[in-house]
């Protein structure tokens, strides 16, 4: 069982360590983002993405590591939680402040990771916007001549406006 929860901490540490390299990842596109730098986005998410994979490799070792330890312990597998272990392991001091570290370290990186990402995609969204506003402008310029048939001619000197082509009477 001891080298189960070393194993668990050992995955947990490394999942971490991929996660703190994701959040400057992220931190990094936040600049790519607001600077417009299409080029440095595009080879940062390649980067981005293969961060990603090592972290799924790490989290089906995870599960597993996780499946043994239910098994060792005679506990359903979806009831097991990093916590409800912590909390079991009152007799091994050692291992449950080792794992109660690693646990915590690795939920604030979390958490910064989800602020940041939360963040980029606000960024992006505003730059969609953004686009949007300038395609819509861009095509009411283009519109303007078409729908604007107003001239200088249309309002004479004494206020009022001057007889057009329509003709109410009809």
């Amino acid at each position: 069982m001891a080298s189960l929860i070393e194993e668990l901490i050992d995955v947990l540490d490394k999942e971490n360590t991929e996660y703190e390299g994701l959040f400057a990842l992220s931190t990094e596109k936040t600049g790519y983002i607001a600077g417009n730098e299409l080029e440095k986005l595009q080879e940062l998410l390649e980067r981005e993405q293969a961060a990603v994979g090592r972290v799924n490799i790490l989290e089906k070792k995870r599960t597993e590591v996780s499946k043994d330890i239910a098994d060792v312990l005679n506990v359903p597998e979806k009831e097991l939680t990093v916590r409800k272990l912590i909390d079991m392991l009152k007799g091994q001091k050692d291992e449950q402040e080792s794992l109660q570290a690693v646990y915590s370290k690795l939920k604030r990186t979390l958490e910064k990771v989800a602020r940041v990402n939360d963040s980029n995609q606000k960024l992006l969204t505003e730059s969609l916007d953004m686009i949007q506003f300038e395609i819509n402008l861009a095509q009411s310029m283009r519109m303007s001549p078409e729908t604007a048939n107003y001239n200088k001619d249309m309002y004479n000197n004494s206020g009022s406006y001057g007889t057009g082509g329509f003709d109410a009477k009809q």
